[in-house]
């Protein structure tokens, strides 16, 4: 049976977050710098020049409005991205799979007050990698190293 590893609530949070705070930023920089007038008339200088605030909000909201689209179509990219310890490998992507076989060892030294474990296996070309699995990249981490452990020993 398959443990599974979702993308943790932290991350996704986050990502909540930075889109929350750059739609408020470019709402915030739209209202000074087109609709609220009086700031408008105390940023603008004698000569009618704006000055470098009143610029910045004029400018700014389009580029809050690009980055808050941006964190929202990573969110979705990854959203259902999940770790899987199969019966023959751990599957991390659709492109990253590890093989049983190929763990040479599990440091799991860190795992209780850091909250991750590295894997050292080797790659199909012979290269021996560390791979550094964290709990602030996925929930239910602890399972997972279980089965692996489990599997390997």
């Amino acid at each position: 049976m398959a443990i599974e590893a979702p993308l943790s609530k932290h991350t996704k949070l986050n990502l909540k977050i930075y889109i929350a705070v750059c739609l408020a930023l470019a709402i915030w920089c739209a209202y000074d710098g087109y609709f609220n007038q009086e700031w408008i008339d105390k940023h603008t200088d004698a000569d009618g020049k704006p000055e470098p605030y009143l610029v910045f909000n004029q400018k700014a909201p389009p580029f809050f409005l690009v980055f808050g689209a941006i964190f929202g179509t990573y969110l979705f990219a990854i959203g259902n991205k999940k770790l899987v310890a199969g019966e023959t490998e751990l599957v991390i992507s659709d492109k990253e799979r590890i093989s049983y076989e190929a763990i040479q060892k599990i440091d799991k030294t860190r795992f209780e007050s850091k909250g991750h474990f590295i894997i050292t296996y080797k790659s199909e070309n012979g290269a021996e990698i560390n791979r550094k699995i964290s709990d602030r990249t996925y929930d239910n981490l602890g399972a997972v190293l279980d089965e692996l452990v489990a599997r390997i020993s």
